[in-house]
């Protein structure tokens, strides 16, 4: 009888631990997490493969992620961090707190892709964007713009990847004259946002001329408001590339399925949600191929600083960046 009833226990208590549904936790950026954007499709999908809890937790913009990985270190509750971009692999992998994916990847990059540690879900080019039916004719470069008195919005490079990214394409397109180029734009700036949303909002609202963005932000409002007076302005000097990635931290509890979510990265179930929820170019392009109009502000060049190169520059090209604005 003592027997039975011990098995019996047993089998009571080891119930719930195999019923027990394993989480997975994604740390990423505000706007991806928004009704609107990718994460919930994305949710339901992975869901649907993995038998597990996907949850995604916002943390600001691209910029804050690794800010707030760095401050937790090991203890973060976070398996995965999605929203980097290579303007910021270099710092990430030197933190030692990410690990090998393992994956192998084809991609439809604009540009060659290989690291250990980290795969690209989507890329696009920065943009300033306007509305065309108050600004007839958009400037064609840095000079132009910094010579116009047109007003513009940006995103603060310490906390937002567009506003990191802005300081990396001045700096690519202009070298040694990007404090030059600050000094002329620092009157056209309106103001510094902490991220993307903000400044995005503030431009919609008329409390600015023109908006750091992308080239596909237009698709937006085209394809999802059948609006088609937003436009990007393409610069002579080329604009610079965004590529944004995913790593899986080493201190994960969740190896397995931290993999098993950055293969599925690459997937169709992934990469068509991208176009039509982040508007940005998938890393991978699906099946279903891009919707109509999405492509319209192609750049004829493009600019891209390694991920050395760009850490390299980071902190000079900050200095001048925060010199002009204090003026």
């Amino acid at each position: 009888m003592k027997t039975t009833l011990l098995a019996a226990g047993l089998v009571i208590i080891a119930v719930p631990a195999m019923a027990e549904t394993p989480v997975l936790t994604v740390l990423t950026y505000d706007s991806f997490t928004s009704e609107w954007g990718p994460g919930p499709a994305i949710e339901k999908a992975f869901e649907a493969t993995c038998a597990c809890d996907l949850q995604f937790v916002p943390a600001g913009d691209g910029a804050a992620l690794l800010a707030r990985i760095q401050l937790e270190g090991a203890a973060s509750d976070a398996d995965v961090v999605l929203g980097l971009d290579t303007s910021l692999t270099a710092a990430a992998g030197a933190t030692g707190l990410f690990a090998p994916h393992g994956v192998t990847a084809t991609t439809t990059l604009p540009v060659d892709f290989a690291d250990p540690l980290f795969l690209p879900f989507d890329w696009g080019w920065f943009a300033f964007v306007h509305d065309k039916t108050k600004l007839a004719e958009a400037p064609t470069s840095f000079d132009a713009l910094a010579a116009s008195d047109l007003k513009i919005v940006i995103q603060d490079p310490r906390s937002s990847t567009p506003g990191l990214g802005l300081l990396m394409w001045v700096k690519a397109a202009h070298g040694d004259r990007a404090g030059e180029i600050w000094e002329a734009l620092a009157d056209n700036i309106v103001t510094v946002t902490p991220g993307w949303s903000e400044a995005y909002g503030l431009f919609l609202e008329g409390e600015a001329d023109m908006v750091l963005s992308y080239t596909t932000s237009p698709a937006y409002h085209l394809i999802a408001e059948s609006d088609d007076t937003k436009a990007a302005a393409l610069f002579d000097e080329g604009h610079y590339l965004q590529v944004e990635v995913a790593g899986k931290l080493a201190a994960t509890d969740q190896p397995a399925l931290a993999d098993q979510f950055l293969a599925f990265m690459l997937s169709d179930g992934f990469q068509s949600v991208i176009p039509q929820t982040n508007w940005m170019y998938p890393a991978a392009m699906p099946e279903a191929g891009l919707p109509e109009g999405f492509d319209a502000f192609r750049p004829a060049k493009s600019l891209l600083l390694s991920p050395e190169e760009a850490q390299a520059a980071r902190d000079a090209a900050l200095a001048e960046w925060q010199a002009a604005l204090a003026r």
